[in-house]
């Protein structure tokens, strides 16, 4: 699938890591987000970890489900920039909660004793306590405007996650350009809300 750019999730990525001591923080932007310098960090030292990118989900074969990343080095040099769902089960997680600011990220694959299958359970099978997932298409300023207030809530305001979810999204629909419930609705809590 041809990949379209999102500008606005290196505005979205600036915006969390100002709300945190740079030294506790890890930002990759640009080349510097790639499917390898996710795997070769320990994301472990992390209680959220956030992930700003396009989601590709496949309901019919949830394995070949994945993140995106970077496609290309600085030099121009192709890359495989997915991280797929065998990878992100065998990441090593410890953190409280994981976001996925990406489309659709939520969905997946309704398996008969095992639920849904996808990118989130993933994430709480590698050790993530909860997951912010989207359950559509999420337009890209929308969906920084967002994610800037879910973390000033989560992080400044010491808010728990489902409260500064829930604030955000209260926030964004009382504005008159981002009114509608498309633009601030699609994501949903799953795991341990607290």
């Amino acid at each position: 699938a041809e990949l379209t750019r999102l500008p606005a999730t290196s505005f979205e990525a600036q915006a969390i890591a100002e709300l945190v001591d740079p030294v506790q923080s890890l930002l990759a932007t640009g080349f510097d987000a790639s499917r390898e310098s996710v795997l070769g960090s320990n994301l472990g030292n992390y209680r959220v970890v956030h992930f700003a990118t396009h989601g590709l989900i496949d309901s019919r074969y949830p394995a070949l489900s994945a993140l995106a990343f970077s496609q290309f080095d600085e030099r121009g040099n192709p890359l495989d920039g997915f991280l797929r769902l065998h990878d992100i089960y065998n990441l090593d997680l410890n953190a409280d909660l994981v976001t996925m600011s990406a489309c659709s990220t939520a969905l997946g694959r309704e398996i008969s004793g095992e639920g849904l299958t996808g990118l989130a359970q993933g994430l709480m099978y590698s050790g993530s306590r909860s997951v912010l997932a989207s359950l559509w298409q999420v337009p890209d300023r929308a969906t920084a405007e967002l994610m800037k207030r879910f973390y000033q809530n989560l992080l400044e305001k010491n808010q728990k996650p489902a409260e500064a979810l829930r604030n955000a999204q209260l926030e964004l629909s009382s504005t008159v350009r981002w009114r509608d419930p498309y633009f601030w609705s699609a994501f949903v809590l799953q795991g341990d809300w607290r």
